[in-house]
């Protein structure tokens, strides 16, 4: 039985640039030099959509995939993309199935996950890659030097896997004032590396860099994974990066009801926005459910209307927002607002919510919602 997707009759929409994915994809794969460069496509592409973004990042040449999750990782096999994907995380027991059958390169740092994924190998039609991470400093997830030397020489060993690459995670890449911390985490990795070349352990790559790794700290070795640089954004919004990045992502909506309202008029939930003197307000059908936080009219937030700046008036609600367009404004309903993007001569960014709401464009990207219709363009 065919199923049918729902129709979509929401003005509201994030436009994706597939473009400027490519474009990002090669600048940072410039900057990396002879190294390989991966596109980490985990949380649905940023927000994007990971497919579309996936295909845009492989044709400008990315040599493999990366995701967080062995969920992730499935959407994209059922969509018919056949390269390597690295899975960040080390996979719990119970998914070391799916991983063989995947054909999916695991990430470990323990003796129990190796010994599950070892056991569903030993049934697989081919030897399966995977690689280990060691933790440097950052303590989230990875092993110690001791046992990441253990599960690389085991791996080495064991007869249905094959050691494809070693990693680890910088913390603070993006903080060139920390540098010290970051050449840290680079010696003890080279260190692991020599030990493991004593033992006659030889992994195909070797690789540390995140976005802030290649373009902030030059960490490249042998591969290097593309994250927030990749969909157009600086590690670090206040640290300039050697390389021209473009936002990919606009959020768009049209008016869908205009009125004009006196002074002193009070707004939206809690009443908290006061209209200084008679105005025209418009409602978007975009609200926190959708990815636009509840805060940001709380701290000064806007929106582009006509070109313009136009603050939001009153409390984001769950599904629609207020916008103050000012006294004698020609608005009205059909007209498009841009939330994140460019219109006319203005641009907000991802970056520009991001500093009001003491947050990283990282975050305002990934949450935009599903239900926001993704359209792609060239």
């Amino acid at each position: 039985m065919r199923v049918m997707a729902p129709p979509v009759f929401r003005p509201a929409w994030a436009e994706v640039d597939l473009g400027a994915v490519a474009d990002n994809l090669r600048a940072v794969k410039a900057a990396a030099g002879g190294a390989e460069v991966w596109a980490v496509v985990k949380a649905d592409g940023y927000g994007h959509g990971a497919e579309r973004v996936a295909r845009a990042a492989l044709a400008a040449g990315a040599s493999g995939l990366a995701v967080a999750m062995v969920e992730e990782a499935v959407v994209l096999r059922e969509a018919g993309i056949d390269v390597p994907i690295l899975l960040l995380s080390e996979p719990p027991a119970e998914a070391m199935g799916e991983v063989v059958a995947r054909r999916l390169v695991a990430t470990l740092y323990s003796h129990t996950a190796l010994e599950a994924l070892g056991r569903e190998a030993a049934a697989g039609p081919q030897p399966l890659a995977v690689q280990v991470k060691l933790d440097t400093g950052m303590h989230r997830v990875g092993a110690t030097f001791e046992d990441a030397l253990a599960v690389a020489v085991s791996v080495q060993r064991h007869p249905r896997l094959t050691l494809d690459g070693v990693w680890t995670h910088l913390a603070v890449a993006d903080e060139p004032a920390r540098a010290d911390f970051t050449t840290g985490q680079c010696s003890r990795f080279d260190r692991f590396c020599e030990a493991l070349g004593d033992a006659g352990v030889r992994p195909r790559m070797r690789h540390v860099a995140n976005s802030a790794g290649v373009l902030l700290a030059g960490a490249t070795y042998d591969m290097v994974r593309v994250g927030i640089a990749l969909y157009g954004y600086a590690p670090n919004a206040t640290v300039a990066v050697p390389v021209d990045l473009r936002p990919a992502l606009s959020l768009v909506a049209r008016v869908v009801q205009v009125k004009e309202l006196d002074a002193g008029d009070r707004l939206s939930y809690g009443l908290r926005y006061r209209l200084a003197e008679r105005s025209v307000v418009a409602t978007v059908p975009l609200g926190y459910a959708d990815g636009v936080p509840r805060r940001l009219s709380e701290v000064g937030g806007q929106v582009l209307v006509g070109g313009q700046r136009r603050p939001l008036a009153g409390t984001v609600t769950m599904d629609q927002l207020l916008v103050d367009c000012g006294p004698r404004a020609t608005v009205q309903p059909g007209d498009e607002v841009v939330l994140l993007g460019r219109q006319g001569d203005e641009e907000i960014t991802a970056d520009d919510w991001a500093t009001r709401l003491d947050t990283i464009s990282y975050e305002i990207l990934c949450g935009i919602g599903p239900r926001v219709p993704r359209v792609y363009r060239r």
